[in-house]
C-alpha cells in the first residue's frame, strides 16, 4: 500500500454516500480529496445490501429536486463512464389501494409538477400494459414516473470511484480511522492504522459507524441503525428487467425485477434497531439474521396483486443496517461546534438512491454563501445545539422507519 498523503478533504467511508461525495467534490473542482475505507474495497458494507431502486416522487419540491439530481448523476455515469452504475431507467408505478392514499398521490403529483418532474396519474389498463402480470383491479389511483429506475448499488460505487480517480481523487482501502486531530476548535487531521495525515475538512460518511466517528470529536449525533430486509426469488416466467419498479404504500412494499426474479422488500411496522453504543468503532454492528416471518409477510401481502409471488422459491436475502434520524432528515453540513468536521450521514435508507443529490447538498452547505433553508435544516447543529436523549431518539428514529409510507 502506498504512503498516505495529506489532503484538503478527507472522506471517511467508501459506501455510496462517501464515494458520491468524493465524486461531487472532484466534479466541482475540489480535487485534493482522499477517501478512507476500512474494508478491502469500496461499497462492501451497507451499500452492498441495497435494493437499488431510485424514486423521485417525494412530498416536497426540495426532496424531488434531490432525487432528480441523483437520476441525472446516474445517467451521466451510465453514459460517460467506462465503469457503469448499471442504471436502468424503466420508470416506476406507485399504487394506491385506498381513497386516503389516492388523495396523497394527487398531492405528490403537485409536488412533482412544481419541481419539473414528469409524473402522471394513469388508469388500470395502462398500468396493466406496463406490468402485465400484476393485478390492478383494487387500485384507487396509480402514479407513473417514467424517469425512475434502478441500479446495482455496488456498480454505482465503482462508477463513482472510477470517475473520481480520473479526476485525481485518492482512495485508501483497509484504512481505519483511529482518532481525529483537533487544534483550536478545528479538525486538522486524522490518525489511521496506516499512519497520520493532515486535512482541512473531514467528511463523515461512515454509515453505521458515523456516530462513532462523530464521537471522536466530541459530537453526539442520533444516528440509529435500523434493520431492513428484502428477498429475491428464483427466475420467474414473464419477469423482464425492463418492467417498471413498483411501490404499494398501504402494504409498505416496494419491488422490481432482479436477475429475472422478483425482488420484494418492505418496511416493518415493528422495527428492529441496534444502538451504536453497543459496538465499537473497530467492530461491526450485530449480524442481521433473516427474519423469515417478516419476509413471508411481505410475500403474503403482495400475493393479492401478484399471485405468482405466493410460495415462490427465494435464493437471496438482502439485509443491513441503514441509519435513521429522529426527524427523518439527512445530517449534512459542517458543525459550528467543530470547524472542518462535516457530516454526510443519517440517510434514512436513501443513501444509495440519493447519493448523487446528497453530494450536491453537501457542496451547497460548504460553498454557497447563503444555503437554502432546506440545506440549513439538515445541519448537524440541530442536534448538537439542542437537548435530546438517546432513548427517545432511538424510538423516534425507528418510528421514521415504521411510518416510511405514512400519509
Amino acid at each position: 500500500m502506498s504512503e498516505l498523503k495529506d489532503a484538503e478533504y478527507i472522506v471517511v467511508g467508501g459506501g455510496a454516500v462517501g464515494c458520491g461525495v468524493a465524486y461531487a467534490l472532484a466534479k466541482a473542482g475540489h480535487r485534493d480529496v482522499l477517501l478512507l475505507e476500512r474494508g478491502e474495497d469500496v461499497g462492501q458494507a451497507t451499500t452492498s445490501q441495497g435494493a437499488g431502486l431510485c424514486g423521485q416522487v417525494r412530498d416536497t419540491v426540495e426532496r424531488v429536486h434531490l432525487a432528480m439530481h441523483s437520476v441525472k448523476t446516474f445517467r451521466e455515469l451510465q453514459k460517460e463512464s467506462e465503469v457503469k452504475p448499471d442504471w436502468n431507467e424503466v420508470g416506476s408505478l406507485r399504487v394506491a389501494l385506498g381513497e386516503k392514499r389516492a388523495d396523497e398521490f394527487h398531492r405528490l403529483k403537485q409536488a412533482a409538477d412544481a419541481a419539473g418532474l414528469e409524473a402522471q396519474l394513469i388508469g388500470a389498463t395502462e398500468a396493466k400494459r406496463l406490468w402485465p402480470l400484476m393485478e390492478f383491479a383494487q387500485a384507487k389511483a396509480i402514479l407513473w414516473c417514467p424517469s425512475d429506475g434502478y441500479m446495482t448499488p455496488t456498480s454505482v460505487v465503482k462508477a463513482y470511484e472510477h470517475q473520481s480517480r480520473r479526476m485525481g481523487v485518492q482512495f485508501a482501502t483497509s484504512t481505519m480511522v483511529e482518532s481525529i486531530q483537533v487544534e483550536g476548535g478545528r479538525v486538522t487531521g486524522v490518525t489511521t492504522n496506516q499512519g497520520s495525515i493532515k486535512c482541512r475538512y473531514l467528511i463523515n460518511a461512515a454509515g453505521a459507524h458515523a456516530w462513532h466517528v462523530a464521537k471522536l470529536v466530541g459530537l453526539d449525533l442520533p444516528i440509529v441503525p435500523v434493520r431492513h430486509e428484502y428477498f429475491i426469488t428464483v427466475p420467474m416466467a414473464g419477469l423482464s428487467p425492463a418492467l417498471p419498479c413498483f411501490r404499494i404504500p398501504e402494504l409498505t412494499l416496494y419491488g422490481r425485477v432482479r436477475n429475472q426474479g422478483l425482488l420484494l422488500g418492505g418496511w416493518e411496522p415493528k422495527s428492529l434497531r441496534t444502538d451504536p453504543h453497543t459496538y465499537p468503532l473497530k467492530g461491526t454492528p450485530p449480524e442481521v439474521v433473516p427474519d423469515w416471518e417478516v419476509l413471508q409477510g411481505f410475500e403474503k401481502s403482495f400475493s393479492g396483486l401478484f399471485p405468482k409471488a405466493s410460495g415462490a422459491e427465494k435464493n437471496f436475502v438482502g439485509k443491513g443496517w441503514p441509519t435513521f434520524t429522529p426527524d427523518g432528515r439527512f445530517i449534512i453540513g459542517e458543525s459550528s461546534r467543530m470547524k472542518g468536521f462535516v457530516m454526510a450521514g443519517g440517510c434514512n435508507a436513501h443513501g444509495i438512491s440519493g447519493s448523487g443529490g446528497i453530494g450536491q447538498l453537501l457542496l451547497e452547505s460548504l460553498f454557497e454563501p447563503k444555503p437554502s433553508p432546506y440545506v440549513k435544516s439538515l445541519s448537524p447543529d440541530r442536534f448538537t445545539e439542542t437537548t435530546w436523549n438517546w432513548t427517545d431518539a432511538q424510538v423516534q428514529a425507528a418510528r421514521v422507519y415504521e411510518t416510511y409510507y405514512g400519509v
